[in-house]
């Protein structure tokens, strides 16, 4: 499931990322908060791919495809810009965040805090 939600939402990444320096071994860590728009976004889309696929337990959570997209796409130009990566490294942290995500226990514990980030947009 995650191959085919990812993907698809890193298409919508702004373009216009390319043009900024690629993240290197001199580029500084990303900021916590950074890190958690990204795992928020990743379990978002997760979630929302679960909700697609009728699966109970992300019917517990609201209708993550519309909202949670839009999140998903802000977050990661904000990351972008903030942190001055390009789009090929985002991609790649969240592709980390969905594996970390979906190879675990941690959903329970990140919705909630990550619907209260999407709350706030």
């Amino acid at each position: 499931m995650m191959r085919f939600i990812l993907p698809a939402l890193i298409a919508l990444l702004p373009c216009g990322a390319q043009a900024q320096p690629q993240a290197g071994p001199q580029s500084p860590p990303l900021s916590l908060e950074h890190r958690m728009l990204l795992r928020c976004s990743a379990a978002f889309a997760l979630v929302a791919a679960r909700q697609d696929a009728g699966l109970a337990e992300a019917q517990a959570y609201p209708a993550l495809g519309v909202r949670g997209r839009e999140f998903f796409v802000r977050a990661s130009a904000q990351v972008m810009d903030e942190a001055g990566l390009d789009r090929d490294a985002v991609a790649a942290a969240l592709t980390a965040e969905a594996r970390d995500l979906a190879g675990g226990d941690d959903m329970a514990q990140v919705m909630p805090v990550c619907l209260g980030l999407l709350g706030s947009e």
